[in-house]
């Protein structure tokens, strides 16, 4: 992605976002900016569909005669996936149907030793019986008293052996899943190089390489499978053409407790989420191993995404895949209406943010320097960049908490997920 269209929607936003407040005509209304939370969820939800569908579709075309370029192909495509995935999870926090199901898309770490192959000195969490299962290499696994079949891997298997054992670094399906038998595992530690799976560990016949091209091939389909699957059940949780779904309860929730659900939202993924567990934690053990897109070297896409998520809930703006610029209510025009200086105020932070974890993709697009570098032991300046970041994330949710003040929105709380900053 080039990363001088990333910050393309801030000439947008300028031009929306005017001196005086709303760029809407009429004063908005609570309900109003709550129903357009709404539209914005599932024009994301929608979005992730369709890329997770191309996903798909790239996969079978791959599978159906491997090559080198067929397999760049759909590692790009996976890469577009993730930029609408990203940009969703501002909706897990304050709503819990998303929060809850989010687990089976998008879970990490994961002890990619349960699915395939793994190096001889793999790292992975201590008690964990399936750590090494290898289901591709399989027909049975044994962890702990039970004794289950896996000779025929499909969507369904694949969903049930998330966690088992009891351990969440158990983790079978998913982007991380699908991501770990695209690129295979990242052996360069902090040094420059992402995962190198040969294209040729498909190829079923002669030219398979490590052995189960078969099966590597019919678990990858299968999660991508069950990818759009998921998403296809959340797509209609937010769609107005839907009766009885969660939009509907939502909305007809009151206005006030959406706009909580917003601003919790916001300030969770901006503190505890993004700061902390994907920032902070990494930073400071300095590890790979909690690096978000570590086998792909993507963790910068995924950052700038789920900041931008966080900007499009609070301006109301949102950019399709299809190039067009959704816009309505927000809680920018909300805050403008009680205080135009807060508002101001409040949104050069939200634009200082975005800009300040934009430089990770600057960092890795132009200076060749990815996130799991700059979180090295003495890397100096990288530490630094990522820490800034982090400091930014922080000043924003104190922003956050100020706009939900102004709007009437008390004790938000957001969560931290007990880190401290």
């Amino acid at each position: 992605m080039n990363v001088n269209t990333l910050f393309a929607q801030s000439a947008v936003a300028a031009s929306l976002l005017l001196v005086g407040g709303s760029a809407l005509a009429a004063p908005v209304t609570q309900q109003q900016v709550v129903e357009h939370y709404a539209d914005v969820a599932h024009a994301v939800f929608a979005d992730s569909l369709t890329t997770a569908k191309a996903l798909d579709t790239a996969i079978e075309s791959f599978l159906a005669n491997p090559s080198a370029d067929k397999f760049a192909q759909v590692k790009q495509v996976w890469i577009a996936s993730r930029v609408p995935y990203q940009q969703s999870e501002v909706f897990r926090f304050g709503n819990a149907i998303v929060d809850d199901w989010e687990g089976q898309l998008n879970a990490w770490p994961l002890d990619e030793g349960l699915i395939d192959y793994v190096s001889a000195d793999y790292q992975y969490e201590l008690g964990n019986e399936g750590a090494r299962a290898n289901i591709i290499a399989s027909k049975t696994l044994k962890i702990g008293p039970s004794t289950l079949d896996v000779s025929t891997i499909t969507p369904t298997l694949i969903a049930d052996l998330n966690e088992v054992g009891g351990s969440e670094a158990n983790v079978a399906s998913g982007y991380h899943a699908i991501e770990f038998l695209l690129w295979g595992q990242d052996l360069n530690g902090t040094n420059e190089g992402a995962g190198a799976r040969a294209y040729t560990d498909f190829v079923v016949g002669d030219g398979c390489t490590n052995g189960h091209c078969d099966r590597r091939g019919a678990y990858l389909q299968a999660a991508a499978d069950l990818l759009v699957q998921d998403l296809e059940w959340m797509e209609k949780q937010w769609s107005a053409n839907e009766k009885g779904n969660y939009r509907e309860t939502l909305l007809n929730e009151s206005a006030e407790n959406g706009l909580r659900k917003m601003l919790f939202g916001m300030g969770s993924l901006s503190l505890g989420e993004l700061a902390g567990e994907r920032m902070k934690v990494a930073l400071e053990a300095n590890s790979t191993e909690d690096e978000h897109d570590c086998f792909s070297d993507n963790t910068h896409n995924s950052h700038y995404y789920n900041e931008q998520g966080i900007y499009n809930v609070y301006t109301g703006l949102y950019k399709r895949e299809d190039g067009t610029l959704l816009s309505g209510p927000s809680l920018h025009d909300l805050v403008a209406q009680k205080d135009k200086q807060a508002a101001q105020q409040i949104q050069k932070q939200f634009d200082l943010t975005r800009a300040q974890v934009g430089q990770l993709v600057t960092s890795a697009e132009k200076h060749n320097q990815y996130f799991d570098q700059l979180i090295a032991a003495g890397n100096v300046q990288g530490n630094a960049l990522v820490n800034q970041a982090i400091l930014s994330l922080v000043a924003q949710t104190a922003q956050i908490e100020r706009a939900a003040k102004i709007v009437g929105i008390t004790s938000l709380n957001p969560d931290t997920a007990d880190h401290e900053f």
